[in-house]
């Protein structure tokens, strides 16, 4: 029998650590986001255990935020291979100042922020104390030049999770106030849709939230929307497919990207994958 798979993913933030750990959920894989490195032992034995489900693949993360000593990392694989696991770790990394680039356009806070540091600085440190975990790495990927598509794919084939060329379909949200994505193929404008962010009770929340969802199924300019654009992609995403193109991605924007549009890229995704569509994966630009 094959052993059961466990994939450690590391690397920079900013680097895609998301995206993969997006991308290994899709093909199958049990995932924990930002494990705390010395609990991997103890998790992968759970995962396994005879008096739950096995699990045969699994997938975890884990970052500078670990509060673990990174450097014991080869110690808890070593215990990880003892279990009768195949254990694989992968390192995301890029450029600073494409990670500098990528901080600036998504405002989101560098783990290492607290420390009252500068973001160079913030960098500088992750970067040195993540070296053990790079020297250890079965596979590294630099993600400086590479889109959300071409690091799925690259992880792909890395790994070897699959065989399958089809066509990679990607639904990603956004706010206009920050700019149209430059990766999309298709721009969906959806502010003419009712808006949840005027009601208080849903505003804290996200069109992936279940009151938002109930929300928008109540909406028959929703529906409608909704029935016009899978008709559209339905007839079309095909036509890409057999024109050899690699991937696709179809972004939905509104004005602040937390409710309209991620519910409809979370909604079409579904849709694509009920239509049988393999790589379907959700990016959302001001959730992430």
């Amino acid at each position: 029998m094959t052993a059961p798979r466990l994939v450690l993913v590391t690397g920079m933030s900013g680097s895609g650590k998301s995206v993969a750990l997006r991308t290994l959920e899709d093909h199958g894989f049990h995932c924990v986001d930002n494990l705390p490195a010395e609990m991997l032992p103890g998790w992968a034995r759970r995962m396994i255990a005879d008096d739950g489900i096995p699990v045969d693949k699994m997938a975890a993360s884990i970052d500078v935020r670990s509060r673990s000593d990174l450097a014991r990392t080869p110690e808890w694989l070593g215990e990880v291979g003892a279990i009768g696991l195949d254990p694989q770790l992968v390192f995301l990394e890029s450029a600073d100042e494409v990670l500098v680039k990528r901080y600036a356009e998504s405002r989101a806070k560098h783990p290492l922020s607290h420390l009252g540091l500068a973001l160079a600085d913030s960098l500088r440190l992750e970067r040195q104390a993540l070296k053990p975990l790079r020297a250890l790495a079965d596979v590294v990927i630099d993600t400086s030049s590479l889109n959300v598509h071409q690091l799925r794919r690259a992880l792909t084939n890395e790994l070897q999770l699959s065989s399958d060329h089809s066509l990679s379909l990607l639904f990603e949200s956004f706010a206009y106030k920050r700019g149209i994505p430059s990766d999309a193929d298709f721009v969906l404008d959806v502010r003419m849709l009712p808006n949840p962010h005027w009601e208080p009770a849903l505003r804290p929340l996200s069109g992936r939230d279940k009151a938002v969802r109930e929300y928008f199924e109540g909406e028959p300019e929703v529906t409608t929307y909704l029935r016009q654009i899978t008709e559209f992609l339905d007839t079309w995403l095909p036509k890409l497919q057999d024109d050899t193109r690699s991937y696709v991605t179809v972004a939905f924007g509104c004005t602040g990207g937390r409710h309209r549009s991620v519910y409809l890229a979370e909604t079409i995704a579904e849709h694509a994958r009920a239509r049988g569509w393999q790589e379907v994966a959700t990016f959302h630009r001001e959730l992430e």
